[in-house]
């Protein structure tokens, strides 16, 4: 036992150890007189050093250890490179206000002060501002966010609707003030002139995700033939610029409100090799503003040009099907028998029987005589009384047991409509509340299956519409008239056979030269010398062309109106 306090166990006694221990317990005495602290008050003191020193800083890390926000709404997580690594804190408030969140891997730089956490005696940095460090990082929240969205199927073809044909009204999400409004108004004036309505937004910045979504819901929510028409169309547009400048549209709220758009939305944001995320949701992506004006709608003049066309096809074939019933006609009237013909039968079948009349009337009034005759000798007065007297005796035994179930089947009937009464008017008042619920249940059904009806009637029609469209464009396209207007000719014989070789032509034939706009009838040069075919070459055989079939005339006396 130490007489001056407890035993210190050395260890293996060496020179050096006792060394240290010598010059310790020497030096204690000079110890007692520095100040004495507290553990708190030593963490406050250093908490205070390392606000004041540092205060407010930005970081640049790599985020790790995030899980989510906490059940308080705070966020805890650690901000590290290749070497160090400090804690973070955002508070709920602050979390609520970025517009850029946290997630696990992602490189951002951090603003905010730098503190202390005396409970567990590490130092972290209570974050106020946060953002992407670099390019690589936006691409990398992009993917993954738009890999997110995929997911919930707001990119799925079969969400997306067709554009209207031609809208009465346009929509505009844009800022008023930039070049992309003027050349969306100048591209609808040259093709379609419409009404264009514009939603100023900021497109770019704070607060810019959050307008243009309200914007496109704002257009949702319009009421149809309110005071502000209901766009029939609706674009978002924007100029190009980075990736930076066009984040507004990468974010979450601008795609959902996009996907959720009851009217088609065309995307126009950025140039063409700009992508954003709002080009997945919306139901058409255009490259530029003034793409998507072409989009819209259709050229004016062409559609009037194509429709005076249909007009004067639709024309000449009601003539064509006119005389071809006409032609019908006239063989079936010519097939038809004379109505004397048709008459001659049922006329004399009439004069026979009216011939043989007046026989068969003498003969029924011979016969009723000899049965009135035969009932009248039955008829004596006796009889007559016998059988007056038996049918009053009936009728009065028949009148008192008439009057007595008379009396009890009114009893009972009363007894039970009393009962039915009663039982009809609790079942009249449930019947009635049932069939109040059902039909309220009906009407909004039908009414649900009439909306449904109109917009599947709508899709169809438009779809039928771009059909024939293209039929009538594919038709334009492959006809010979086309290469006639580019200046070309087509050359026919006397049989109207096009003719391939200045060879095949003989002197003084005569030709039929056909442009763009008529006919013009030649004649063959008869000085040209005659070109001879080369002996050693055999003739390559040619097909004659079948000749058209002939309509064959139906005959004069077969024939139908119909």
């Amino acid at each position: 036992m130490w007489r001056g306090g407890p035993l210190i166990a050395l260890g293996p006694c060496t020179r050096a150890r006792k060394a240290r221990f010598y010059k310790t317990m020497t030096a204690a005495p000079n110890l007692l007189n520095a100040p004495e602290f507290t553990v708190s008050e030593l963490s406050s003191a250093l908490k205070r050093t390392v606000e004041d020193r540092f205060g407010h800083v930005r970081v640049r890390g790599e985020i790790t250890g995030f899980r989510g926000p906490h059940s308080s709404g705070h966020c805890y997580f650690a901000l590290k490179d290749e070497n160090a690594k400090i804690e973070a804190v955002i508070w709920k408030f602050a979390h609520a206000r970025m517009r850029f969140k946290p997630q696990e891997g992602l490189e951002v730089i951090a603003t905010g002060k730098l503190t202390t956490y005396p409970n567990s005696s590490k130092y972290q940095i209570v974050i106020e501002a946060l953002e992407p460090a670099g390019i690589g990082a936006l691409m990398a929240l992009m993917e993954e966010r738009k890999k997110k969205l995929a997911a919930e199927g707001l990119f799925d073809e079969a969400r997306k609707q067709l554009l209207p044909w031609l809208p009465e009204v346009i929509g505009v999400v844009t800022s008023p003030t930039g070049a992309v409004i003027r050349d969306i108004l100048h591209r609808l004036e040259d093709r379609f002139p419409r009404r264009v309505l514009v939603w100023p937004v900021k497109v770019q910045g704070d607060g810019s995700a959050e307008q243009v979504a309200a914007a496109i819901r704002g257009f949702n929510a319009l009421p149809e033939g309110g005071r502000i028409p209901r766009p029939d169309l609706l674009i978002v547009a924007r100029g190009g610029g980075s990736l930076e400048d066009l984040w507004s549209f990468n974010e979450e709220i601008v795609v959902r409100a996009a996907a959720d758009s009851v009217i088609p939305l065309i995307s126009a944001v950025g140039h063409e090799t700009d992508i954003t995320l709002i080009d997945f949701a919306a139901d058409k992506r255009a490259p530029t503003p003034t793409a998507a004006a072409e989009m819209a709608v259709p050229v004016r003049s062409e559609l009037l040009a194509e429709v005076a066309a249909l007009a004067r096809r639709v024309s000449v074939c009601w003539q064509r099907g006119q005389e071809a019933r006409r032609n019908e006609l006239r063989a079936a009237a010519r097939a038809l028998p004379a109505p004397s013909e048709l008459l001659a039968i049922p006329r004399q079948r009439l004069d026979h029987l009216g011939a043989a009349l007046p026989r068969g009337l003498k003969a029924n009034t011979h016969a009723h005589f000899r049965r009135f005759a035969s009932t009248s000798g039955r008829l004596t007065l006796r009889v007559l009384h016998g059988q007056i007297t038996h049918a009053r005796q009936r009728l009065t035994v028949s009148g008192e047991r008439i009057a007595l179930s008379a009396r009890s089947l009114l009893r009972s009937r009363r007894e039970r409509f009393t009962g039915l009464e009663v039982r009809f008017k609790a079942s009249k008042l449930a019947n009635a509340q049932a069939q109040r619920n059902a039909i309220a249940r009906q009407r909004e059904r039908t009414y649900r299956l009439a909306e449904r009806a109109q917009r599947a009637m709508v899709t169809l029609l438009q779809r039928l519409d771009a059909r024939v469209g293209q039929s009538g464009k594919l038709l334009a396209a492959l006809s010979y008239r086309s290469v006639l207007e580019r200046g070309f000719a087509l050359v026919r014989d006397e049989a109207g056979h096009p003719v391939h070789a200045a060879a095949s032509v003989a002197p003084n034939a005569q030709l039929s030269i056909e442009f763009a706009d008529g006919r013009v009838a030649a004649t063959a040069d008869s000085d040209r010398p005659a070109t001879a075919a080369p002996a050693a070459q055999p003739k390559p055989i040619t097909r004659e062309p079948k000749p058209a079939p002939k309509r064959v005339a139906k005959p004069v006396d077969q024939g139908s109106l119909f």
